[in-house]
């Protein structure tokens, strides 16, 4: 799959069979994140994997976070603040989508996460204070299940048009498309 397929097909998947990712799979796609780009080549992330099923359901505990707990995988994404006080989260974010892009390639699905309390994530894997946790991201095969809220929400919340997010040279010059 190009990049560009894997783009617009890629989709916040909350639902994971139980089958694990071989580990040649994940290594393939967490080596993605190594190749992103960040400010001055500082590469100021670090990715911690769990896959013990107790931390998942604990990191399952936020607001909107309950599937985690059936993901296989979820990857805890850190920025190193120390290394890289003002673009730390932006290279952590970089490298999570490249990541996201790459499992997508893979057939498999993943979701961002925010909705989780950083200090007991931090207590819980051992994270050092430099650090900070930026996201949160679930990666498995998908579950196939009937999803009418998502239906719903995609009917009513359709994307953008081109024109509605792009300028020309100036905020609010329309693009010629």
């Amino acid at each position: 799959m190009d990049v560009f397929e894997a783009v617009k097909t890629r989709k916040s998947v909350r639902a994971y069979d139980s089958k694990p990712v071989p580990t040649e799979t994940l290594t393939r796609i967490l080596e993605t994140a190594q190749l992103a780009p960040s400010a001055s080549n500082i590469q100021p992330w670090h990715f911690v994997i769990v896959t013990d099923k107790e931390k998942r359901e604990k990191l399952a505990r936020g607001r909107f976070a309950g599937f985690l707990a059936e993901s296989p995988v979820v990857i805890v994404g850190c920025g190193d603040q120390k290394a890289s006080p003002k673009w730390c989260v932006v290279d952590v974010s970089i490298a999570l989508e490249h990541i996201v892009l790459a499992a997508t390639s893979e057939g498999l699905g993943t979701c961002w996460v925010g909705s989780f309390n950083e200090g007991e994530v931090k207590e819980m894997l051992k994270i050092p204070e430099n650090y900070r946790v930026v996201a949160l991201l679930a990666l498995g095969y998908p579950h196939e299940k009937l999803d009418l809220t998502r239906k719903l929400a995609r009917l009513l919340r359709s994307r953008k048009e081109l024109e509605q997010i792009t300028s020309y040279e100036e905020f609010g010059k329309p693009v010629a498309v």
